[in-house]
């Protein structure tokens, strides 16, 4: 027989404290239910002798330490998965605000998964095209890879994440599922019908999952949100076997919700407040991504944050790459000139291209035309601070020639249009015509036998 508690000793923000509790466990769920009927959700995150310490999933308005009677319900919090989850949106708690209905199931998952044992990991492989020349040729993403993307307040990481979400697609050569996660994470109204809009427009809805969480909406349920995607990813890559590809969208809002609820639980603050155990929280849901050695499905996340002040050293960019493979960082001079997606390079890479680019995977000549772009792109920036100083017209012949390149490459191959899904062998072939502009014996990173079968020929 359950027990039903009826006084609470103090609510406080999401936060709400009960003592003289038995046999209770940590992360269990309880249900709340106040005096005018509703019933809100709960976990146990602190326990102290036989006082409890609860975090609500809802508003905590309308509850008072009198008019309350708590259940606990022995169990964790868990998700009823089907592959009937594809196309629908559930809320930060995956309760569907689609009016589809509720998702019905015998497979019940805990929110908080497994740990992925190091030994059973599989090393990614192969590449996932997104359709952006920046990502897909210098800082390609690779199945089973974890590849944070660093933005600014007002740069375009939403336009980006829709863009990636409508054009993201494996290899057609073999044939697998493929489907997309998609959490919004602490996003205005707006920005989420912006979302949701685009998703249907493009005919890709249908291989979505989305679940959100909007700026207004209790902060406890920031908490849970990228928990319930990463179940249902779980679920759809190692149950039915899917490729599926985790877009997280801002994960800084998780981190600013996790300090605000450490305040609440008066816990010693850290680097700018946030708490101590910031590093494993992110890395619980990080190294949820993955391949299995026994499982033909893969999880690649792509998890993207605003940087307050765009400071790449702020605790949570810094502790993110850390954990993760790499990163692809937007810059704000980049988004000043017009340029979409803004995408500064040569502070951006991906640690596992070099393992999934190439023959077999992408085209023969992408290690050494990546490296090349990358190499003349570096000494462009080296003679953009020369020409300031002596003026461009000074400038020599062949630092004329960098400049050129350094414009062609911004204005062709970085910019994009916002529905233009470019091939990678598009991609690799516009690299090609750009280098072109450069003297053939400035390509020192590329095989010449590479050089002679693709160099555009002068007329």
């Amino acid at each position: 027989m359950k027990k039903e508690y009826l006084l609470l000793d103090k609510v406080e923000g999401p936060l709400i404290v009960l003592s003289g509790i038995e046999n209770v466990g940590y992360g269990e769920v309880l249900n709340i239910k106040v005096d005018n009927g509703e019933t809100k959700k709960g976990k146990v995150i602190k326990i102290e002798g036989d006082k409890v310490v609860v975090q609500v999933f809802e508003s905590t308005s309308g509850i008072s330490v009198k008019n309350t009677a708590v259940t606990f319900t022995g169990k964790p919090f868990e998700l009823e998965l089907s592959k009937d989850i594809l196309g629908r949106t559930f809320n930060g708690i995956g309760e569907p605000i689609d009016g589809g209905g509720k998702v019905y199931s015998s497979d019940v998952y805990n929110i908080n998964g497994r740990p992925i044992n190091p030994v059973a990991r599989r090393y990614p492989r192969n590449f996932i095209q997104t359709g952006i020349s920046s990502i897909d040729g210098l800082t390609t993403l690779i199945r089973g890879q974890k590849l944070p993307i660093f933005s600014g307040n007002g740069l375009t990481h939403n336009e980006l994440a829709a863009q990636i979400v409508k054009q993201a697609k494996i290899s057609e050569d073999i044939d697998e599922e493929f489907g997309i996660v998609f959490a919004a994470i602490g996003v205005k109204h707006d920005d989420a019908d912006y979302f949701r809009k685009s998703f249907e427009k493009a005919d890709a809805i249908d291989r979505v999952v989305m679940y959100i969480n909007y700026a207004d909406d209790p902060i406890a349920e920031r908490i849970t949100i990228p928990r319930c995607a990463l179940t249902a990813a779980e679920y759809l890559a190692f149950k039915e076997n899917m490729h599926i590809l985790v877009v997280m969208t801002d994960i800084t809002n998780y981190s600013e919700a996790l300090r605000e609820i450490s305040s609440a639980r008066e816990e010693v603050p850290s680097r700018k407040g946030y708490p101590g155990y910031l590093y494993s929280d992110l890395a619980s849901l990080y190294e949820r991504a993955g391949m299995l050695k026994r499982k033909k499905g893969s999880i690649t996340l792509l998890p993207i944050l605003t940087m307050p002040n765009d400071d790449i050293t702020h605790p949570v960019p810094d502790l993110t790459g850390y954990i993760t493979e790499g990163q692809v960082v937007l810059g704000r001079e980049l988004f000043q000139k017009n340029i979409y997606p803004p995408v500064n390079i040569l502070p951006s890479l991906s640690r596992l291209m070099k393992d999934g680019i190439g023959e077999g995977f992408t085209r023969k000549d992408h290690p050494d035309v990546s490296n090349q772009l990358f190499s003349s792109y570096s000494k462009v920036q080296e003679i953009r601070a020369l020409s300031q100083i002596i003026g461009e017209d000074d400038l020599s012949k062949n630092d004329k020639l960098y400049m050129e390149f350094g414009r062609e490459f911004e204005s062709r191959f970085i910019t994009q249009g916002i529905n233009e899904n470019r091939s990678i062998e598009k991609t690799l072939d516009l690299a090609w015509e750009i280098l072109s502009i450069l003297p053939k014996e400035d390509l020192d990173r590329i095989d010449p036998k590479l050089i002679d079968k693709h160099l555009r020929k002068e007329d």
